[in-house]
């Protein structure tokens, strides 16, 4: 399978996975409002890749037969502050 990604210029590190190229007609228009004008990054041959950046090759498969398309989010931001405050159990009260 040949998927075509895009990155949005709204959402940083997002992308959108789409069966085929410039064919958005199966995403809801909510998300395509979010996303934005589509950027084309790449035709993406998934049955030559073992993995993918921070997607599991899978669930792209999976969700573009489901659905005709895959979200790509970037992985939240954690408090490294907050993180180690909790780590070393500090309790201010």
């Amino acid at each position: 399978m040949i998927c075509a990604v895009y990155k949005s210029l709204r959402k940083a590190d997002s992308y959108l996975f789409v069966e085929k190229r410039d064919h958005f007609e199966r995403v809801p228009d909510a998300l395509m409002e979010m996303f934005g004008a589509p950027k084309l990054v790449m035709m993406l041959p998934l049955v030559k890749r073992d993995h993918l950046g921070f997607a599991d090759i899978k669930k792209v498969e999976s969700e573009l037969n489901a659905k005709g398309f895959y979200l790509q989010l970037p992985p939240p931001v954690i408090n490294l502050l907050e993180q180690h405050k909790k780590d070393i159990g500090y309790n201010p009260d």
